[in-house]
């Protein structure tokens, strides 16, 4: 790993520290991703719309579909600039930026890309993913749910879960079985669903945080047009795991689990003479800090792995399991280190006028049990890391 950059990339990181400088709007220290993107959300689209002028809200597209069509090592500069100012950033835009968007440049038709690739990039349409359902999970391929062709349409049967974002949805990314006694890998397709075509119902899930972000989602005789299919019938499998040439080195979390650890090394040093802080009666408290500072420079050592990886034309494999594993487990360890100094002032949620920091601590700690389960569980990725990576037996 070259810690250096190179004279270009040098350059490059200079630009977008003074676009930031001169455009970005004012970060607030201590405010979490999701309190800036919705803290001011007029001022926010404005910021996007810079971005995407710039082709940097979706750095890794070609540009001829209004990307930026970065290498990985600048889109690794630009995320770790971004990440480092804690300005906004659009994660409500996730799915259409990183999933539907890619799988649509890559393996859509050209009207399709006219039709859906202009709203993902202004920001206006939102996605979500159908993928998980209640007896397809780290095993996606056992998905259920059927969509039969009947003259122009195909008609769409079965249940999702677990739907990020369902209920702001415009669209949604969905995978359907297309020929039930296909090997499980190949009878699958891939459509796009319009979410307010008839037949369709969102559920909300409250997680343990008390906030709306999963649904589960019902299909009842819902007709989707043959056009909104991507890809060829029986192939969506193939088409789901397109992902373009992003950036895989997570660096905005390991960077904003770094932020939330010297957050709490601040309150626990200006509140040590009140009962606010826990660090007077319990001096240890200083060793779990300091474990905690020492792990999140692993965090970024290992988003650095995998960013020089792919900056040599290589393709993490176990390498961003590792990552995702410890990363997700990390942040857990956070959430409890904050309790641990906060007390029961820790038990206090946003809104509650003595809750430290608005309560984002409490937050953070009940939404962090999700955090080694979505995205693939630990379990998983620890056999991820023994077989491929060690070369273990799967049994």
């Amino acid at each position: 790993m070259e810690f250096r950059d190179t004279p270009e990339e040098a350059a490059f990181r200079k630009e977008v520290q003074e676009f930031i400088k001169t455009e970005a709007p004012t970060a607030e220290r201590g405010v979490s991703g999701e309190e800036a993107l919705l803290g001011n959300w007029e001022r926010n689209q404005a910021w996007f719309k810079k971005l995407a002028d710039k082709g940097w809200i979706a750095p890794a597209w070609p540009t001829e579909y209004g990307g930026a069509g970065l290498t990985t090592m600048q889109q690794f500069i630009l995320n770790e600039e971004l990440a480092q100012k804690r300005v906004p950033r659009p994660l409500h835009l996730i799915i259409g930026l990183g999933m539907a968007g890619p799988t649509i440049i890559v393996h859509g038709t050209e009207e399709q890309r006219k039709k859906y690739l202009p709203g993902i990039l202004s920001g206006q349409d939102v996605w979500s993913q159908g993928y998980s359902e209640p007896g397809a999970g780290s095993d996606l391929a056992s998905l259920q749910t059927r969509a039969a062709r009947d003259g122009d349409d195909y008609v769409i049967n079965g249940q999702k879960i677990w739907t990020t974002l369902a209920h702001i949805a415009k669209w949604m990314i969905l995978l359907a079985r297309t020929e039930p006694d296909a090997p499980k890998h190949k009878g699958i397709s891939y459509f796009i669903v319009d979410m307010k075509a008839p037949g369709i119902t969102v559920r909300p899930l409250m997680n343990m945080a008390d906030t709306h972000e999963f649904n589960e989602v019902f299909f009842d005789n819902v007709r989707v047009p043959k056009e909104n299919l991507i890809g060829e019938e029986n192939r969506g499998w193939y088409a789901a795991v397109t992902t373009l040439d992003f950036e895989r080195s997570a660096i905005g979390s390991a960077i904003g689990m770094k932020q939330t650890v010297e957050s709490l090394v601040d309150y626990a040093r200006e509140h040590v003479d009140d009962h606010t802080s826990a660090l007077a009666t319990n001096p240890v408290l200083r060793y779990e800090l300091a474990d905690r500072i020492v792990e999140v420079e692993v965090a970024r050592m290992l988003s650095y792995r995998v960013a020089s990886m792919q900056n040599r034309g290589l393709i993490p494999n176990y390498e961003a399991s590792m990552m995702k594993l410890y990363n997700t487990e990390l942040n857990q360890r956070i959430a409890r280190t904050g309790q641990h100094i906060l007390g029961l002032y820790g038990q206090l949620d946003r809104g509650s006028p003595r809750a430290p920091g608005n309560g984002r601590h409490c937050y953070t700690y009940l939404r962090s049990v999700a955090f080694t389960i979505e995205g693939g569980t630990s379990e998983v990725q620890r056999n991820i890391v023994a077989q491929r990576g060690l070369g273990l037996p799967r049994d």
